[in-house]
């Protein structure tokens, strides 16, 4: 298989690993590029929690709903300048909105008409990137926030007592923790709930990593488990919600928070799913 320029370019910018090092990984990989990335993250050059690419596309994310049903779209397109149109947020808001009236949880012919509608009036390339239903059950609860138009978030949590549904600090945490989301972009809600093939992946690469440094050759293979095995814990604690350190309190895990609140509120509180969009990050 081979590789060009753009090959290289999309492999910078989703490890932000050298030009070399690019062309390097590509050809050993054959032009694979999910191979080209593995290979540098076992060299030891690029960061194993990347997730995806830095984003290039302009756009929005758009939310409607209330804490039972929320929507989430976005909206990409060629400048900055649209994204800030009051035409542009107006119709996408409609489009949200729209969303979560008919239950609409994938992007659909409608939607796409609609986006078309926009993209005729304001006569620039506008596509649908993202639709997104979260829905809650009697016992959940729902709250969602958005970073200046790029970042969407939503936080759902189930509480053992309905009656703290209505306690504004119960909605004042779910807030805060859909802040939470959209600073530190968790890839998992707890290393439970982590991919078993990426935890593979990632012991493999640091597996590598170890054989690859001179100074562990000589540590007995008991040993390498043991320092391959704290990587990984280490590498969950940070990408894993519940484990990471809360942002208004970052000595404090995210699950000591729900912990406190709980009991403060002699209840039980627990998230149960989340969802983190940007704009011009594949989902």
């Amino acid at each position: 298989m081979e590789f060009n320029v753009n090959d290289i370019k999309t492999l910078r910018e989703k490890t932000g690993a050298g030009i070399l090092d690019c062309k390097k990984a590509l050809g050993e990989s054959n032009g694979d590029l999910a191979k080209a990335e593995k290979l540098l993250k076992e060299w030891g050059l690029a960061g194993v929690e990347k997730r995806a690419g830095r984003a290039t596309n302009e756009g929005r994310i758009f939310i409607a709903g209330d804490n039972k049903k929320i929507a989430l779209v976005e909206i990409d397109c060629e400048t900055d300048f649209v994204a800030r149109n009051a035409d542009f947020i107006k119709q996408g808001q409609k489009i949200a909105e729209t969303c979560l009236e008919k239950n609409w949880s994938a992007p659909n012919a409608d939607i796409e008409n609609m986006v078309k509608d926009i993209a005729s009036v304001i006569k620039e390339n506008i596509t649908l990137k993202a639709v997104k239903l979260v829905t809650a059950n009697n016992d959940e609860y729902i709250n969602s926030y958005i970073h200046n138009g790029t970042i969407g978030t939503v936080v759902k949590a189930k509480v053992s007592n309905p009656s703290i549904a209505t306690n504004p600090e119960f909605t004042d945490l779910l807030h805060k923790l859909a802040i939470h989301v959209a600073s530190f972009n968790p890839l998992f809600l707890s290393p439970a709930h982590a991919d078993k093939n990426w935890v593979k992946e990632q012991e493999e690469i640091f597996h590598k990593q170890t054989e690859n440094d001179e100074k562990m050759k000589s540590k007995p293979a008991n040993v390498i488990e043991g320092i391959v095995k704290g990587k990984v814990n280490k590498l969950l604690s940070e990408i894993c919600l519940l484990e990471q350190g809360y942002v208004y309190d970052e000595k404090q895990k995210v699950s000591a928070v729900l912990a406190d609140f709980g009991k403060k509120n002699s209840c039980e509180v627990s998230i149960t799913d989340f969802v983190y969009i940007k704009v011009g990050v594949s989902n």
